[in-house]
């Protein structure tokens, strides 16, 4: 896992290059390359999760289902089978893109930066939940209205609260309209 690495991104979302994830989350963080999920079961619930304790960035937040970083050449569909897969132990199916544009700059209280075009995208789960310890110190199956009230917890991480900002008028996220995989950054194919 050391070895990871991310897309580096100009501002109109090309690739400039590569670079180690450990190494390039700092108080500099240079705009790269990411992803947000949204887990839904069949009943609409949705899995929120709480970043392990002693994660690097943002540490112990609460948060979306999975984040994650694409390895250069992958695309958004595989990055999420992958990340899904190696951080909640899930497999998923019907992954559909919702926020094809969503990027941020966030500062966590210890300074480190997150500086992410971020598409959303929403997912199924078609298996149990199984979180590894590495990576999330709790995963919740809860409510949409659950979900809209954690925009509001002190807990809740910066990049969750501003997407749910562009969610929210979505309605349910079983009834999220699919966007245009043309608007993906450069850099990331559907």
């Amino acid at each position: 896992m050391n070895t990871e690495e991310i897309v580096l991104l100009d501002a109109s979302g090309r690739a400039i290059g590569t670079a180690p994830k450990i190494a390039s989350h700092h108080r500099e963080t240079p705009y790269h390359l990411a992803f947000s999920s949204y887990l839904v079961d069949d009943s609409g619930l949705v899995l929120i999760t709480q970043r392990a304790h002693h994660k690097a960035t943002f540490p112990s937040v609460w948060t979306n289902s999975c984040c994650g970083h694409p390895a250069p050449g992958e695309t958004l569909r595989e990055t999420v089978t992958r990340r899904v897969g190696t951080e909640l132990g899930v497999t998923v199916g019907d992954i559909s893109l919702v926020l094809p544009t969503f990027d941020y700059r966030a500062v966590a209280t210890d300074g480190v930066v997150e500086h992410e075009w971020c598409p959303v995208v929403r997912a199924l789960a078609t298996s149990p939940v199984h979180p590894n310890a590495e990576e999330v110190a709790a995963a919740e199956w809860r409510t949409w209205d659950e979900c809209v009230k954690l925009v509001e917890h002190p807990g809740s991480s910066p990049w969750y609260r501003e997407q749910m900002a562009l969610l929210i008028p979505l309605g349910h996220p079983l009834d999220w309209p699919a966007a245009d995989p043309a608007l993906l950054p450069p850099a990331l194919a559907w």
